[in-house]
């Protein structure tokens, strides 16, 4: 084993990837079994992922995963999305074209702590199973409120239907559920259709290797 393998790596994972499979192509590449993330990002998802090697490494993930995130996404406004996402089965809400000056004031309702219900299509564990594989299976998933804290979230770009917004956010935050909660304020119904993880604490995206 080659000890200068071993380390902290940001790695800019692309959209259609799971976090899973990044780990398994370090994990190769490297030649050490010991290898971890310090945060999930979905597989339509897309940005930074801290990637541990080595096992003084991946004894730090929890520390490392408990930092705050930085994501800039985009949501649509409309519809929801079964998932939140793209890949979701759509449900129409309503054609209501909310103004710029709605929008931000709707965005301010949510900086500091929130409680939010995690999306049912996550990766959270419900009685020892995913709760995505159990509603997939079609079984109804009841999911746990959570308190998170909504450092600051700010409105990029509006060109209806979409909606492109910054936001600093504690560690275990659901950006899908939070465009879900936007689209219920603004009445219109809302899901993401790209979310991008810019910074983990102090790591920013752009000192991320590509995976190639």
């Amino acid at each position: 084993m080659n000890s200068q393998k071993e380390g902290l790596y940001l790695i800019n994972k692309p959209r259609g990837r799971s976090s899973f499979s990044i780990v398994a192509q370090v994990r190769r590449l490297s030649g050490i079994k010991k290898v971890g993330h310090a945060g999930t990002l979905d597989p339509e998802a897309e940005g930074l992922l801290l990637v541990l090697v080595g096992k003084d490494f991946t004894r730090q993930a929890e520390k490392y995963s408990k930092l705050d995130k930085t994501y800039e996404f985009v949501i649509k406004l409309g519809e929801f999305s079964s998932t939140g996402d793209e890949e979701g089965a759509k449900t129409k809400v309503s054609d209501l074209k909310p103004t710029k000056a709605e929008i931000i004031k709707a965005l301010s309702n949510y900086e500091g702590e929130i409680e939010q219900k995690p999306p049912v299509y996550s990766a959270i564990k419900i009685n020892g199973q995913r709760a995505y594989k159990l509603a997939r299976k079609g079984e109804e998933v009841k999911m746990p409120t959570r308190k998170v804290n909504i450092k600051s979230i700010k409105l990029l770009r509006y060109n209806y239907p979409f909606i492109s917004i910054e936001a600093d956010v504690s560690s275990g935050t659901y950006i899908r559920s939070l465009a879900r909660t936007i689209g219920e304020d603004l009445k219109t119904g809302a899901y993401c259709t790209k979310i991008v993880r810019t910074k983990v604490g102090e790591f920013s995206l752009e000192e991320a290797l590509a995976v190639d």
